[in-house]
């Protein structure tokens, strides 16, 4: 029967079962008894920093996209707006409490200055929310706003259809 089977086997088959591991020669300048280069260690530790360092200016890069997003939504209390200000509070609030976890990999002599340079970019996407909010005008930002007695602001100006109407 294994003859039959020879004889059906084409030349490039391979038969896991036989062991010719003698025949086989190493490929060249392979050398089974040479150690980890140094220098791929180093490279190693050099790609675990600067991975670590891309994730610590996450939050300083994300600053320019929610501007934009800022710019696009407008000053008027809708739906947009203010779920857009409600994900840029809570994301860098969420990502503040989570620090530990996310510094697992910063570790060593750049760990703390990554981890202040985080919670540095989150407080500032913390403060962009706000200040959105204040140019809405949610933020009781007046005294009338907590006090019964004192007089709302009074409005300068009003604008209409890009004119202006004193």
């Amino acid at each position: 029967m294994s003859a039959k089977q020879n004889s059906r086997k084409s030349k490039w088959a391979l038969d896991f079962n036989v062991s010719k591991n003698a025949d086989i020669p190493s490929p060249a300048g392979y050398n089974p008894t040479a150690l980890v280069n140094q220098t791929e260690i180093v490279r190693d530790q050099r790609l675990v920093i600067k991975k670590s360092w891309d994730l610590a200016l996450g939050p300083l890069k994300q600053i320019p996209m929610n501007l934009f997003i800022m710019y696009m939504s407008g000053n008027s209390i809708s739906i947009f707006p203010i779920m857009m200000v409600g994900m840029m509070l809570i994301r860098p609030i969420k990502a503040m409490f989570t620090t530990q976890v996310t510094s697992k990999m910063a570790e060593g002599a750049q760990g703390t200055g990554q981890r202040i340079v985080y919670i540095l970019g989150n407080l500032a996407n913390v403060g962009l929310a706000l200040y959105k909010c204040h140019s809405m005008g949610l933020l009781p930002t007046h005294a009338s706003d907590w006090l019964a007695f004192v007089e709302p602001q009074t409005r300068l100006e009003y604008y209409g259809g890009g004119i202006s109407f004193i």
